[in-house]
């Protein structure tokens, strides 16, 4: 079970992921997500300090987006990951394709520099 909290800071939309996102509620993470892009939101920063597990379901939404923030122009920086979960985006490669950061304070600046 996975909650999604949205709020906007300094012209940001920040999702918060409290709990787990498995193949059933990683429609909530796609939704959350469609929601900000809906509402023009150039730059997403993804609170990962309360995500305890993602599955290749969740790791997928992520994926999804890649092309079209990249034609948009929408930043998105993950940050403040367990180790665990950190590790699962680690092995499959994802650290690579996705921008993450240990704190919120370093996505912070970032986005900044990404978005400007």
């Amino acid at each position: 079970m996975v909650h999604i909290k949205r709020l906007q800071e300094e012209g940001a939309d920040i999702l918060a992921i409290v709990g787990e996102i498995d193949a059933s509620s990683s429609i909530e993470l796609d939704l959350a997500i469609a929601k900000s892009v809906g509402e023009g939101f150039k730059k997403i920063l993804v609170d990962c300090s309360a995500l305890e597990y993602i599955s290749s379901a969740g790791l997928g939404v992520f994926m999804s987006y890649i092309e079209e923030f990249r034609d948009k122009k929408i930043v998105m920086v993950l940050y403040g990951m367990k180790e665990k979960v950190n590790n699962t985006f680690q092995i499959l490669g994802l650290a690579d394709l996705l921008q993450i950061r240990p704190t919120k304070q370093e996505a912070k600046k970032l986005l900044n520099e990404l978005s400007a």
